[in-house]
């Protein structure tokens, strides 16, 4: 059964988290993301019965996970800890530190980055099994023995996208309370977006996810032919008018699965190398590259001037897919984990919740 447990979030929250962390040390991700509801609920949850694997899905769930076995501990009992480490939260502080121009947060990043790779070292040192999702995250914390699986899709269960004659619409997709998807439209907005409309005045730029920034939101009214819906329940009518599918991301850890995604879709997509960071991508095979705000732009143009190049680039990105990503070719490996017996339902929990 899945069971939840509340986690709130804002400023004053945020700001009570930030003073725990100067007095424990710890990183602030890590102080702001404890909460009271989930100790009670894992008390339950412990007391209904026996348990021989704990698993933590991603570094903010740690603290829990050890917080159980501590209890779950007795003569012959020690459930094994498994960490599926979606993220080398470090790394994606560090990058956005690097592309912070205040002084004061960049400061503030980079003590925060410092603690997170503390943290993070310290705690996968404590679990019995540790799974990245990229073999750059496994890399940056020297642990040869762990495994990677990255995070997959069902492709046969959703078919390409049938596109319209495209418009000159460009889309990107992702939830923008998380830092540095804020980051990656604000730079798309401030330094690429216009000079694709230089060019293309009537392309349009549609910004899909939930909890955009007021910043964001005041930027993209004073900008032309933009448009922030926040969540939608339905994709598909954005989807079947995207030319270009984006991923302008300048910071970033394990995986983007957008692009994955944009993959499953047949959509032609251009990316940052940051963005396509831990995925084979195959420069101008099924995906495009770009670091640089001209290139980006550039990038995109190309895409609106060659529907054969678009084309391809989405055939070949779904292709991709259907033999490096798709689950039940990659999943298996989880039974390395748990034993072959555990594995097919992990497997498929995670692709319930997927």
């Amino acid at each position: 059964s899945v069971q939840t447990a509340p986690m709130h979030r804002s400023r004053r929250l945020t700001a009570t988290a930030a003073l725990r962390s100067l007095g424990t040390g710890l990183p602030l991700l890590i102080e702001r993301d404890e909460t009271a509801a989930m100790y009670q609920l894992l008390e339950q949850v412990v007391a209904e019965g026996e348990y021989d694997y704990i698993h933590a899905d991603q570094t903010s769930m740690v603290r829990y996970a050890r917080w159980v076995q501590d209890r779950l501990v007795g003569p012959g009992i020690k459930p094994v800890l498994v960490l599926d480490a979606h993220n080398a939260l470090f790394k994606v502080v560090t990058r956005l530190a690097e592309a912070q121009r205040n002084p004061v947060m960049h400061r503030l990043l980079q003590r925060e980055a410092k603690r997170l790779a503390r943290y993070e070292k310290e705690a996968y040192a404590r679990f019995d099994h540790v799974v990245f999702v990229t073999e750059e995250d496994r890399a940056d914390f020297d642990l040869p023995s762990a495994a990677v699986i990255p995070i997959c899709r069902e492709p046969a269960a959703q078919p390409v996208v049938q596109t319209i004659d495209r418009p000159f619409r460009v889309t990107f997709i992702g939830p923008l309370h998380w830092p540095p998807n804020a980051d990656g439209v604000r730079w798309m907005l401030h330094e690429i977006w216009p000079r694709i409309v230089a060019h293309k005045p009537h392309a349009r730029l549609t910004i899909i996810g939930a909890d955009p920034p007021a910043d964001l939101i005041e930027a993209s009214e004073s900008a032309l032919n933009v448009e922030v819906t926040g969540y939608v329940d339905d994709l598909l009518p954005y989807l079947a008018e995207t030319a270009a599918f984006i991923v302008p991301l300048r910071a970033g850890g394990g995986m983007r699965v957008k692009i994955i995604d944009g993959w499953t879709w047949g959509l032609p997509i251009v990316s940052t190398s940051v963005g396509a960071e831990g995925i084979e991508t195959q420069q101008g095979r099924n995906i495009l590259l770009a670091d640089g705000p001209v290139e980006f732009a550039d990038r995109v143009l190309d895409l609106f001037s060659a529907p054969a190049l678009a084309d391809s680039l989405g055939a070949s990105g779904r292709a991709t897919v259907e033999e490096q990503y798709d689950w039940l070719r990659v999943y298996p490996a989880w039974a390395d984990v748990y034993g072959e017996d555990e594995a097919p339902l992990v497997i498929a929990e995670m692709m319930i919740h997927a």
